[in-house]
């Protein structure tokens, strides 16, 4: 298996050399969603703990590297740190609101759906960060300020950012913090009787997913240039954050990246084929369908699946 990892390591390495402009961009969005998927995973697939709300953790972190950047002049290299530490600050708040007061499952997912919609609409009703018109970017194409000349650039920076959010899930997994977040999913009320704190892995849990999901605001905020507040804080966001660990196996290391492999390039093929001559909207129904798929056939995502298969093909 490792061999089999590095060999795609790889050739996406190399890919940007034989790549169009367009299909380097549809691989940028592949790589940034599947590192959104893999920070909501730790929360999500390994703690069981479903938040709906993560596009506030996005929005918070973009808002915050985009204003002190333009306003402060610190470059965003730093600024997405900051971003990242009031997104974990914002988790904190949303994680000792819900895991104190023992929300759980739809609770819990109403919660995380009205903070992210408090978030939307204090953007929308602030002036300082553009109001309902929203907050722009000036492209000066300096890479100090996060702004690359070549879309290459951020096809790296955004494979950087997948492979770092996938090294820390591998370690949280092998580390005792993954062994107690899998048995809270599996048993909360087991795990307390055994003298588990499960307050404190959750609250870190949750920290961890929103500290990354905010430094991902960073790469949002200064690859499209714009920070509409309906879209950065809007619920279809969070929807597509969550998609991937689901549909690609949530509580797993890979899932979130085969999730967004699956579900990135058919949004876009959705997109072309069928966003035009009043199809609008039209990959939204098939998000749905592949849902209720998944949800029939493959209850665990597509990742145990296939592990399961080369499991049973790998030769004894």
């Amino acid at each position: 298996m490792r061999w089999l990892a590095a060999a795609a390591l790889a050739v996406l390495l190399l890919l940007p050399a034989v790549l169009g402009s367009y299909a380097v961009t549809v691989f940028i969005f592949i790589f940034f969603y599947a590192f959104l998927g893999q920070a909501w995973n730790i929360v999500g697939g390994y703690a069981g703990q479903l938040s709906v709300g993560h596009a506030a953790f996005v929005g918070v972190g973009a808002y915050t590297s985009a204003l002190l950047s333009v306003q402060a002049g610190l470059t965003p290299w730093i600024g997405m740190l900051v971003g990242g530490a009031l997104a974990a600050l914002l988790g904190a708040v949303v994680g000792y609101l819900g895991f104190r007061f023992g929300l759980r499952g739809f609770y819990f997912v109403l919660l995380t759906v009205a903070f992210a919609e408090v978030c939307r609409i204090v953007a929308l009703n602030t002036d300082a960060v553009g109001g309902a018109l929203g907050y722009y970017i000036t492209f000066t194409g300096n890479p100090r300020q996060f702004q690359f000349q070549d879309n290459r650039a951020y096809y790296y920076v955004a494979l950087g950012l997948m492979l770092a959010a996938t090294g820390v899930v591998a370690a949280i997994e092998r580390h005792r913090f993954g062994a107690y977040l899998i048995a809270i999913r599996e048993d909360e009320s087991a795990c307390e009787a055994l003298g588990v704190n499960t307050l404190r892995y959750k609250m870190l849990a949750m920290v961890v997913s929103s500290f990354l999901t905010g430094v991902g605001g960073t790469f949002y905020a200064f690859y499209l240039f714009s920070l509409q507040p309906g879209s950065v804080f809007g619920i279809p966001l969070s929807v597509e954050i969550v998609i991937r660990p689901i549909v690609g196996g949530g509580g797993t290391v890979l899932g979130p990246i085969l999730g967004s492999f699956i579900l990135s390039p058919l949004a876009e093929a959705a997109r072309i084929y069928f966003g035009q001559g009043g199809w609008a909207g039209a990959h939204l129904v098939v998000y749905g369908l592949l849902l209720i798929a998944v949800v029939l056939f493959l209850p665990h995502g597509a990742y145990p699946a296939l592990r399961r298969l080369w499991g049973k093909a790998a030769p004894r």
